[in-house]
This record gives C-alpha cells, sequence and structure tokens, in this order.
C-alpha cells in the first residue's frame, strides 16, 4: 500500500460498517481513506456516520514488532486495535499488550469510564495511534448479553444501545410516549427502568408486553397523536418506519408546543440516504444525530428541551 495522508494536524473517522459512502459524503471530498478508517485534515467535524472518532492521532514509525507495542504502552495502557489489513502483524502487537476487557454487558451496566485509544498499522512499518477517542467501546461496537426470551423483537438493541452511549435514559415514573410501538421491544426497555409508557400503534403489541405495569396501548396512527391530547409528556419515542421529513415535521410540532422534556427518534432511510433532512435534525438546537452499532440503514436523533438555548 502507497502510504498517504493528510496534511497535519488532522482527524480520524471510523464508519459504521456498510456505510463508508455516507461518511464519505459529510466529511468532504479532502480525505484519505483506508478501508472504513477516513483521515481528514483540522479539527472533528460533524460525522453522525462515524462510529467512533480518533482525535489528534499520532503516526509513528516502527521497526519491529515488539518496538511497535513498546511505543504504544509508552503513551498509554487501553488499546483497541482496527485491523483492516496486515492482520497477523496487529496480532502479534494485541499479544504484547495489556489485556482489554471486552465483554458483552449487562443492560444497565455503565460504559466504560477508562479511555480507550485505538491504533492501526498503515503499512508495515508505520502506526497510526489515537489516545483519546469519541466511543469507549472497541472501534465503537457496544456488545451485550441479549434477553433472547421476553422481547418480541431485537429493535429493543437500538435502545440499550443508545442509553448506553450516552449515559441518558428515562427515569422511574416519568411519562413516555413509543410511537409505532408494535409488537413493543422498545415499550418494554422503557418499562423495565420503571417508566409508565403510552404506547401507540394500530397495530397490537405483543400480549406479555401489553399486560406490564404502567403500560397503557393506543391502537391508532402515532403521527395522529398531538400533544394538546396527551398533555406534557417526559420523553417521546419513535422507531418509526416513514420518509425522515415526515418525521422532522412531526418532532418539530412537539417541540414547538413545549410539551415534552425529551425525544430520541430513529431516521429510517429509503434506497438512499437523505442527508439534507438530516442535517436539519442534527441543526436543531439541544440535539445529538448518531450512528449506533446497533442501527442499520438509519440514524439516532436525541433532542433534550434543557441542553437548548
Amino acid at each position: 500500500m502507497t502510504l498517504s495522508l493528510p496534511d497535519e494536524p488532522f482527524t480520524a473517522y471510523l464508519a459504521a460498517e456498510g456505510f463508508e459512502a455516507d461518511l464519505a459524503y459529510e466529511l468532504g471530498a479532502d480525505t484519505v481513506q483506508y478501508d472504513r478508517l477516513f483521515l481528514a485534515p483540522g479539527p472533528v467535524r460533524p460525522a453522525a456516520w462515524a462510529q467512533n472518532v480518533w482525535f489528534e492521532p499520532q503516526i509513528i514509525k516502527v521497526e519491529s514488532i515488539g518496538e511497535a507495542a513498546r511505543a504504544l504502552k509508552a503513551i498509554q495502557r487501553n488499546w483497541a486495535a482496527y485491523a483492516f489489513h496486515l492482520h497477523r502483524r496487529t496480532n502479534l502487537v494485541v499479544e504484547k499488550l495489556p489485556p482489554v476487557s471486552a465483554k458483552p454487558l449487562n443492560f444497565g451496566q455503565p460504559a466504560p469510564s477508562s479511555p480507550l485509544g485505538s491504533w492501526c498499522f498503515l503499512d508495515e512499518k508505520t502506526l497510526l495511534a489515537a489516545p483519546r477517542c469519541s466511543s469507549p467501546f472497541p472501534n465503537g461496537e457496544v456488545r451485550f448479553n441479549e434477553d433472547k426470551v421476553t422481547p418480541p423483537n431485537r429493535a429493543y438493541l437500538k435502545l440499550w444501545d443508545a442509553f448506553t452511549v450516552t449515559g441518558i435514559a428515562p427515569q422511574p415514573g416519568q411519562l413516555c410516549l413509543d410511537l409505532g410501538a408494535s409488537p413493543g421491544g422498545w415499550t418494554w426497555v422503557i418499562q423495565s427502568l420503571g417508566a409508565k409508557v403510552i404506547s401507540v400503534d394500530k397495530a397490537p403489541l405483543a400480549p406479555h408486553i401489553a399486560c406490564l405495569p404502567g403500560v397503557t396501548a393506543l391502537r391508532q396512527s402515532a403521527f395522529a397523536v398531538e400533544p394538546k391530547e396527551t398533555g406534557p409528556v417526559d420523553w417521546l419515542f419513535s422507531d418509526i418506519i416513514c420518509y425522515p421529513e415526515r418525521l422532522l415535521a412531526f418532532v418539530e410540532r412537539w417541540r414547538a408546543s413545549g410539551q415534552v422534556g425529551a425525544m430520541l427518534c430513529t431516521l429510517k432511510f429509503q434506497a438512499e440516504t437523505d442527508h439534507e433532512t438530516a442535517a436539519r435534525f442534527a441543526a436543531i438546537p439541544g440535539s445529538r444525530l448518531f450512528h449506533l452499532a446497533h442501527n442499520k440503514h438509519e440514524l439516532t436523533w436525541l433532542w433534550q428541551r434543557d441542553q437548548s438555548p
């Protein structure tokens, strides 16, 4: 591989797997790509499709496996490797580094608090290493000990993921709207936190979800739910399959009403990614837009009223 690097200083962005083109669109033309890893000059840019961002990466020249391991250990203890090539050489370095626990989490366990750096071989004698990253999980991938019995579908993992990486979730006793709730995976997660849930969908909830304490099911169109009908709610959740433009109009109506404290919604894209509407979501004050490890061709949008100017 011919080594190519942007002008220093630069930032590295690891694309969510399969969505390299979306990240490339966000970052613009002045990038250098190594498989899923993009290097772009200058400070951090908005990059919702980056599963992990490597801050202030360093170029380190090494002559041997041992020298590579010593160089990394001299910077800090905890490292996650991104091996897009030179797999054996990468593994030999990993064997010489202190082990980093990457056990699956039980839901409710906090994200790791220790700094986790990321590194890779650009060529056989060149490391790229960043001692600080946006995610405390190796390559931004959260893994859970799944409940394969209770939830009615695997969509619940997106909420586990979102609550874990942000550290933000409904509190016991809060009132939440779950729109497009059927068959009830998100309702199950929200109820498990001790919150009250109004689940809205034309289709029914799974019976064992509908009978949970604190769950009220409304059989109607989710987009027909108006703030004046429900009164104030602490959270609004949506995992509805719809065009992002329609979802944007809906959440803007709720935000303008002053009747909701926080919203967490999935932007689901059809054949093409609607980058323009995604950017409009990201521009809403108090917002965060990101791709979770458990997202597919979609982004997660989190908004909190008390974070708005």
